[in-house]
């Protein structure tokens, strides 16, 4: 019997696995196979340059999801490269089931993240982070980025929000968007209406990612004309939205309309007592390494506090 199963292995994960396995609660994780459509490490091995981790001016995305893998062995946490494919919450001890076996558990910390949704344009494929990106508070400010025509594909308060920030960085950004309206907040898209440097594209589809060792412009189509345009362009930010990795729950957790898990706020607790969530699964508004982690860290402290007062309830 276990006392904490971790599932998920990017930094929210990780970081719960160093806190448990130095309570000694002896974290078993599972790092997923390919889970969600990405390695081990989540999301930011998909990323090459991070620069917003504190404590690393700049570090490659697998190097950091490397080194913090490293630690939580280091702190006495086993790792295993499974994927978590379905669970039973419905009394305790937990079950957890993988391909080849079911284990049991007292507590269970969910950090599966959330992967970026991609739009599988032609060209997508050669040229993702060699100028396009999902996250654009993550890669903005690369230097490959700077003083750069940049587009920005979406219409909501990301979209709107990547596309302002952009600015900053980019010579002019352009928000393409399928509709002839935002669907951001008025306060939001006001703001964005009054930037010099953005650019509304609207009614208008991408088509293609063009470019040979970096991109270089994309192709767009006006649904209602029907007429292709090429954009020159060295940066492509999808802001489309994000699908939490959910689904193995099966429903038995509490998730808002998006499937993001619900947790209590301030705190990383569940619908289910014992089990926890940290990361991305449970955070769309911020998304970052260091948020993940900080939730990590917290999920790793609200479940030693549970097994501990079960114990007393239990004596």
């Amino acid at each position: 019997m276990e006392q904490v199963v971790i599932i998920g292995s990017g930094p929210a994960g990780h970081t719960a696995a160093i806190y448990a396995a130095r309570a000694n609660l002896k974290p078993l994780m599972f790092e997923g196979f390919m889970a969600g459509g990405v390695a081990a490490g989540g999301q930011l091995t998909t990323t090459t340059e991070v620069e917003n981790y504190p404590g690393y001016v700049s570090i490659d995305g697998t190097e950091l999801m490397t080194k913090m893998r490293e630690q939580s062995l280091h702190c006495g946490t086993r790792i295993r490269t499974e994927t978590v494919v379905k669970v039973d919450f419905g009394k305790r001890p937990f079950k957890l089931w993988t391909e080849d076996e079911m284990i049991e558990t007292r507590t269970v910390i969910i950090a599966t993240g959330a992967t970026a949704k991609r739009m599988h344009v032609p060209g997508e494929e050669q040229l993702w982070q060699r100028g396009i990106s999902a996250c654009a508070v993550c890669d903005g400010a690369l230097p490959a980025f700077r003083n750069q025509p940049l587009v920005v594909v979406g219409g909501g308060d990301t979209a709107v929000e990547e596309a302002t920030h952009l600015t900053k960085f980019g010579s002019k950004v352009y928000l393409v968007h399928r509709r002839d309206s935002l669907r951001a907040s008025m306060a939001m898209q006001q703001r964005a209406f009054k930037n010099p440097k953005l650019e509304m594209v609207w009614d208008t589809v991408l088509l293609d990612a063009e470019g040979e060792n970096g991109l270089e412009r994309v192709k767009l189509q006006n649904v209602k004309t029907g007429k292709d345009s090429y954009l020159e362009a060295r940066g492509l930010f999808y802001a489309i939205g994000h699908t939490p990795n959910t689904s193995f729950l099966d429903g038995q957790l509490e998730t808002d309309e998006q499937g993001y898990i619900v947790t209590v706020p301030g705190s990383t607790l569940t619908s289910v007592h014992g089990v926890f969530a940290a990361g991305d699964v449970q955070d769309k508004k911020y998304r970052q390494a260091v948020t993940s982690a900080g939730t990590g860290c917290m999920a790793a402290l609200d479940a030693q506090e549970f097994l501990h007062s079960d114990e007393h309830a239990h004596a």
